[in-house]
C-alpha cells in the first residue's frame, strides 16, 4: 500500500505544481489583456472583423455581429482559468472557485471603470466571463473525478498483487513443510563425523 500510495501521491504533488504554474501563466494573461490601457494597439477590432466575416461565410446569422462575439469571447476567455483553478485547488477545496471566479471577474472590470477610460466595463462582461469560468471548473471536476477513480484503481492493484505474492509465499513455505514433516526419520538423522566421537 505505502509504494502505491507513494507513487499516486508523487504524481498528485507534480500535477498540482504544474497546474498551479499555469495557471499563473494565464491569469496573467489575462490581466494583461484585459488590463491594457490602449485597447486599439491589440487590434481587437480588426481581429473580430475577421472572424465574423468567416462566420457569416459559414453560414451563421448576420445578426450574430460584434456585440455577441465580444460575449462568446468573454465567455471563452475563462474557460481555462475555470479549469486550472479547479485543478491547482485542494480536491475538498474546489468549492472556493465558485466565489474566486466572480470575485476576479468583477475586479477586472470594476478597475476598467475607475482607471482605464479607453475600457468599458459592464455587467454582461462579469456574466460572461463567469459562466465560462464555471465551464472550465466542471470539466476540472470532470478530469479529477477521473484520474481519482484511476488513481484508486492503481492502488487496489498493487494491494492484490501483494496480498497474492505474500499468499504464493505462504502457501509455498507451507508446502515445504509438509515435505519435511512426511520424510522418514532416518533421513533426517545425520551420524556424528569421527572427529565428533574422538572429542567427547
Amino acid at each position: 500500500y505505502d509504494i502505491a500510495s507513494c507513487l499516486v501521491g508523487s504524481e498528485m504533488c507534480i500535477r498540482d505544481r504544474i497546474s498551479t504554474l499555469l495557471l499563473i501563466v494565464y491569469s496573467a494573461f489575462v490581466l494583461l489583456i484585459t488590463m491594457w490601457p490602449q485597447p486599439e494597439q491589440l487590434e481587437f477590432d480588426s481581429i473580430a472583423g475577421r472572424v465574423l466575416r468567416a462566420l457569416h461565410n459559414l453560414g451563421v446569422p448576420e445578426r450574430f455581429d460584434y456585440n455577441e462575439l465580444e460575449f462568446a469571447a468573454n465567455i471563452g476567455m475563462f474557460v481555462p482559468l475555470g479549469f486550472l483553478l479547479g485543478l491547482a485547488l485542494a480536491r475538498k477545496a474546489w468549492w472556493v472557485a465558485i466565489f474566486l471566479l466572480p470575485a476576479f471577474s468583477g475586479a477586472i472590470e470594476f478597475t476598467q471603470g475607475i482607471a482605464l477610460d479607453e475600457r468599458v466595463s459592464t455587467v454582461l462582461d462579469v456574466l460572461a466571463n463567469t459562466i465560462g469560468g464555471y465551464t472550465g471548473l466542471l470539466l476540472a471536476m470532470i478530469l479529477r473525478a477521473m484520474i481519482h477513480a484511476r488513481d484508486r484503481t492503481m492502488i487496489e492493484r498493487e494491494l492484490w498483487e501483494r496480498r497474492a505474492a505474500a499468499a504464493e509465499l505462504q502457501r509455498q513455505n507451507a508446502a515445504r513443510a509438509v515435505a519435511r514433516a512426511s520424510q522418514p526419520a532416518c533421513l533426517l538423522y545425520t551420524s556424528p563425523s569421527p572427529r565428533d566421537k574422538r572429542q567427547s
